[in-house]
């Protein structure tokens, strides 16, 4: 099967993935193959390709906002049959045994393994994942438009709900792209103001469009609540500047760079707190994509070829894609 694998890390504008023929993967015990569409593109694996996370096996393929169908399944599956729709996210499988997978908190187990970290990912034909690991989708989103819901979607729907965001109230959100514009709708949808900051003239325009007001430089209106889609560690004291007394900053990045001395009685006096969102739960995907059909969210897709990886991802960091990018298999 045709597979985008990295095997050295680099800069993703000296092209380190390259398209090959690997083997395809055949289903263990309790897993499906899926036979991959459409693969979602993700700053996380922009971090992976460029050295920002190490790597965890090599060669490796990337990709974890994967939508296709099954292809086959192995023993003991009965969740899911050939041929039905599935969806598959970040998190592959966790261990179901530590304290944190036994308390709803799955999110932080230490023995989590991760979709095109530790097991190949979606930029390829097919790829493997346990059954209680791959979801049914809503009907009324196409493959492109469902990808980027499967994470993007799902680690703003954890952030909005961790920055305490409550309907009425003012929500700042810092950076802006795939995951930032749903955010926009989910807290839209709620009853929030939204206000966004963001370099990007283009991202600026779709923030309006979603009925955002836009920020450059200080809000003069304080914030109940922000979040930090991009991975600058000095926005963090941007958002505690923007927030009023009693706040909350949830930063949803998996790399950030460093975060500056924070000056304790102009920034965070005040019970302003900072909280990092760390993955997400299997609760938390079932529940927001069941919200997502609900309002219904309206994803802004740009579509890539397979053999455009390299392209899409430098792309993405140059903030160059309209929303989520997306690699159609």
């Amino acid at each position: 099967m045709r597979a985008i694998v990295l095997e050295k890390q680099g800069k993703v504008e000296s092209s380190p993935l390259h398209i090959k023929e690997i083997a395809k993967p055949h289903p263990g015990r309790n897993e499906i193959c899926v036979k991959v569409n459409t693969c979602g593109i993700c700053r996380t694996d922009l971090h992976i390709v460029e050295g920002d996370l190490k790597l965890r096996r090599s060669p490796i393929v990337p990709g974890h906002q994967i939508v296709g169908s099954v292809s086959d399944v192995g023993y003991g599956v009965k969740g899911f049959r050939q041929g039905d729709r599935a969806g598959v996210t970040w998190i592959n499988s966790t261990c179901g045994k530590c304290k944190f997978c036994k308390s709803g908190m799955e999110n932080l187990c230490d023995g989590m393994r991760f979709t095109g970290w530790d097991v190949n990912g979606g930029y390829a034909e097919y790829m493997i994942v346990r059954q209680d690991f791959a979801y049914p989708l809503p009907s009324n989103f196409d493959d492109a438009h469902a990808a980027p819901l499967l994470c993007a979607g799902i680690i703003g729907y954890r952030g909005f709900k961790l920055s305490g965001a409550k309907p009425g109230q003012t929500l700042h959100i810092f950076g802006f792209g795939a995951s930032a514009h749903i955010i926009t709708q989910v807290a839209r949808h709620f009853g929030c103001r939204v206000i966004v900051s963001t370099r990007s003239g283009l991202h600026r325009a779709m923030a309006r469009r979603l009925g955002a007001a836009i920020s450059v430089g200080t809000s003069s209106i304080k914030a109940d609540a922000a979040i930090i889609t991009a991975p600058s560690g000095a926005l963090v004291l941007d958002a505690l500047s923007a927030l009023d007394k009693g706040g909350r900053v949830a930063v949803i990045d998996i790399h950030m760079s460093r975060i500056p001395e924070i000056d304790y009685d102009a920034k965070l006096y005040g019970e302003r707190s900072i909280t990092s969102v760390t993955n997400y739960t299997r609760a938390d995907v079932k529940e927001f994509l069941k919200l997502a059909a609900a309002i219904p969210i309206k994803t802004t897709v740009q579509e890539f070829k397979l053999e455009e990886a390299n392209k899409a991802l430098t792309l993405m960091k140059q903030s160059r894609i309209d929303a989520a990018g997306v690699i159609r298999i």
